[in-house]
């Protein structure tokens, strides 16, 4: 879904765990990505977050708990699907981390597989390595 700007979004979960982060692969896919997804028409990002993780994960997402931890984005005419805008959180979750049918595998990374990640996922790889979060 788009945002008043025109520019696709994303709203994604980032949990860290023993310095690794959680990543999905969908079906017919070779990268990962944060789990998450666009709005739907009149959603919230906690809404968005909670629905999202409930139909990749079957996890619950705890709304009082999201902390915004970044916005990451590519521009126009970036070669991996640009101009698009992901918004991160982070937030604290109920219940196994089961995937859905839209979800092939989780899968929990360490910095060094970033390469194995889309451009912007890359770049929130790369915040949390800065942030020490991350090695």
């Amino acid at each position: 879904m788009m945002n008043g700007s025109g520019v696709p979004e994303k709203v994604a979960w980032v949990l860290v765990r023993d310095d690794l982060v959680l990543v999905t692969r969908s079906h017919g896919r070779d990268r990962f990505y944060f789990p998450g997804g666009h709005r739907e028409p009149g959603e919230s990002d906690s809404q968005t977050l909670v629905r999202e993780i409930d139909e990749e994960l079957q996890a619950v997402i705890s709304p009082g708990s999201m902390v915004h931890f970044g916005t990451f984005e590519i521009g126009e005419g970036h070669p991996e699907h640009g101009p698009f805008r992901m918004i991160c959180y982070t937030a604290d979750h109920r219940g196994e981390l089961t995937p859905s049918r839209e979800i092939a595998e989780k899968a929990w990374f360490r910095y060094a597989d970033r390469k194995r990640v889309s451009v912007i996922d890359a770049m929130v790889f790369d915040a949390l390595h800065e942030a020490g979060r991350l090695s």
